[in-house]
């Protein structure tokens, strides 16, 4: 089923840890609806790059959010939130890009190896951040470093 004309379900619900711990991760109907939402937006990303996005993780289910390590409160969790790459740009320089942009993103987190964005159920924040890893924990600071 395709999402967006360049993003399918398939890809947004994929997960190599939920395949190999045998955990659901099929979406509800109402987080279909989110996940339309987030393929929209990435088109947006899509056409901003001029290249093709990897997405290595998209929805995530309770348990699978749990079995990864996510954060309690996630978009994942609630189909609103992809991490993403391209091979056209490293991920500081794509998060610098979209930051830079008029797409209408609730969250962008530079990780280091990949970038996440997200949307919101309400008004998009614009908020941008770096993930700092550091002692088996993950801290934030605000901007892109």
């Amino acid at each position: 089923m395709n999402l967006s004309p360049h993003f399918s379900l398939a890809e947004l619900v994929s997960s190599q840890v939920a395949t190999r711990k045998g955990i659901d991760n099929a979406p509800s109907p109402s987080i279909v609806v989110n996940l339309t939402r987030l393929a929209a937006l990435l088109e947006q990303v899509r056409a901003l790059v001029g290249t093709p996005i990897a997405i290595s993780s998209g929805y995530r289910s309770p348990a699978l959010n749990r079995a990864v390590g996510g954060a309690a409160n996630s978009a994942h969790v609630l189909g609103l939130a992809a991490d993403i790459s391209t091979a056209k740009l490293a991920p500081k320089a794509l998060a610098m890009l979209i930051r830079q942009s008029d797409i209408a993103f609730d969250q962008l987190i530079y990780e280091g190896t990949w970038v996440h964005i997200g949307l919101s159920t309400g008004a998009p924040r614009r908020q941008v951040l770096t993930a700092k890893f550091a002692g088996g924990g993950v801290s934030y600071v605000a901007g892109i470093v």
